[in-house]
């Protein structure tokens, strides 16, 4: 059985939401990356990098997978920018409680110093929340964007 020797995998939640930064697994560990995600009770993965393992496992377990790699180092696409969005109204809207897990093959995901580089941190200064991605609570008023 593969050891698995990678940093613990950090949950950030932020009312509703519920997120698990994790590091990138092999198909030597997937066993094992299965078992942390599904104690934490993960329903999507979304990678940002080229693929390291196979889906099947994965997906077997009723967690879906998306790919949505962009350039280790380099702030989000517009595209997948907006496919984060539609992804986190629509998951939690839809399956309150869930997690989404997120991961690069670099393992840092913003969780270490350094994580970020001058070009995503200046991105992130000028980033403009979208509004289309505010919720209705459930008197019916609109909160806040939950990025900001």
């Amino acid at each position: 059985m593969a050891r698995m020797n990678r940093p613990a995998p950090v949950e950030v939640t932020y009312k509703n939401m519920r997120f698990l930064i994790t590091h990138n697994p092999t198909n030597a560990t997937l066993n094992k990356f299965i078992e942390e995600l599904k104690k934490y009770g993960v329903t999507t993965i979304v990678r940002v990098c080229e693929a390291t393992y196979g889906t099947t496992l994965v997906e077997k377990e009723g967690i879906h997978v998306l790919d949505w790699p962009f350039d280790d180092g380099a702030p989000l696409s517009n595209q997948i920018l907006d496919n984060w969005l539609s992804l986190v109204k629509i998951k939690f809207r839809e399956e309150p409680g869930c997690c989404i897990a997120v991961h690069c093959v670099a393992g840092r995901a913003g969780r270490r110093h350094g994580a970020f580089n001058s070009k995503q941190l200046l991105y992130l200064e000028k980033y403009c929340p979208k509004m289309w991605l505010r919720f209705k609570d459930s008197n019916g008023h609109r909160n806040n964007c939950c990025i900001h």
